[in-house]
């Protein structure tokens, strides 16, 4: 099929693919800026992503400013030209700090989740950036385009509906994704429908873009195909050269099988989906105790929960993997050798153009 390039606004990507954002340091500057380099939009996690600051154990919401800004800097240097763009999760602490210091940065792109981004165009109000929430189903999509459009007279300049096969932190319930019962190709064609509206009234093309779980250019394809702008891929990404985070990361997404693969608790309450591992299986019989509070995601009580994120995901990108949280989505056991990014993007646009 003809592949066309993903159009945001006056942003145009030459191939319809987003590296998903990936934390904590997973993806940073060198992933994001390989692969909008490569004609992709390459994006930053801003999730803890300070935590190589010399101060990051004194004062980590001034080292994960500063490496944000650095980071987007190097990742737009890098880009040649191409667009690069932060993940930003709302429940995070300090939200608004990160979303001003991304614009600071000059950052092309603000993508959103974990929680509805309410106050986002608020925060970013007369700055030319573009904003994409992250949605799970009809309703959330539903829900914050009726909300920004009310409140703040604006539409999102892209949506991205990501699915129950994400990694990381997931919109779902445990029970609906162990059930099997979502029917997301669905959702993605409805809120095309429902983001129509918008498009007609704000007379501007607001692109849908397929996340979680896309593999393949086949999945390219077959999104495209049902009416999506693009698609969202991260786990690929992990079996990179350039992708930010240790070999030892990177391996276990390699030798990973279809079984390890298992549905967490997060501290915060969300389901995610991670390789199950030592740590896995420690926390999950006796919990972890909890020596230092990063301020990291709302709500956490260091008192009461099993374990830190923020300690689980350092150690993930650091290569301790028997201390480690390693998130990752349902596909990462198909993963089985390394790639440069320019490769694997080469591999995804021929797969989507033969299908």
């Amino acid at each position: 099929m003809d592949i066309k390039p993903l159009k945001i606004g006056n942003l145009i990507a030459k191939l319809p693919i987003i590296q998903g954002g990936m934390g904590v340091g997973v993806s940073s500057s060198k992933l994001a800026g390989a692969v909008a380099s490569c004609g992709g939009i390459g994006v930053i996690s801003g999730a803890q992503i300070g935590y190589t600051e010399d101060d990051f154990e004194i004062d980590s919401l001034k080292a994960n400013l500063r490496a944000l800004k650095n980071h987007i800097k190097v990742a737009k240097e890098t880009a040649k030209g191409g667009i690069i763009g932060v993940n930003l999760m709302v429940a995070m602490k300090n939200y608004e700090e990160h979303v001003k210091a991304a614009i600071e940065a000059g950052v092309d792109i603000i993508i959103s989740g974990a929680g509805l981004p309410t106050n986002l165009p608020k925060i970013a109000k007369g700055f030319n950036v573009k904003l994409a929430p992250i949605v799970s189903s009809l309703k959330g999509a539903n829900v914050i385009l009726k909300l920004w459009d009310k409140h703040h007279g604006v539409s999102p300049d892209m949506v991205v509906v990501e699915g129950p096969k994400a990694g990381g932190h997931l919109g779902f319930s445990k029970d609906d994704l162990e059930g099997g019962n979502i029917d997301f190709d669905k959702s993605v064609v409805d809120i095309i429908e429902l983001v129509k509206t918008y498009e007609e009234k704000y007379n501007k093309s607001i692109p849908v873009i397929a996340a979680g779980g896309v593999f393949d250019g086949h999945d390219i394809a077959k999104y495209l195909k049902l009416g999506a702008s693009g698609v969202q891929i991260a786990s690929r990404f992990v079996a990179t050269e350039e992708c930010d985070a240790h070999i030892n990361f990177k391996n276990a997404y390699i030798n990973s099988k279809k079984e390890d693969i298992v549905i967490v608790k997060s501290p915060v309450g969300m389901p995610g989906r991670a390789i199950k591992n030592a740590f896995v299986e420690r926390v999950n019989l006796e919990g972890e105790k909890v020596t230092k509070c990063y301020n990291c995601l709302v709500p956490c009580d260091p008192k009461t929960t099993p374990y830190c994120i923020t300690k689980a995901l350092i150690n993930a990108v650091k290569g301790d993997l028997d201390n480690a949280l390693i998130f990752c989505g349902e596909n990462a056991y198909r993963i089985n050798k390394m790639y440069t990014v320019s490769e694997l993007m080469n591999e995804l646009i021929s797969e989507a153009k033969l299908s």
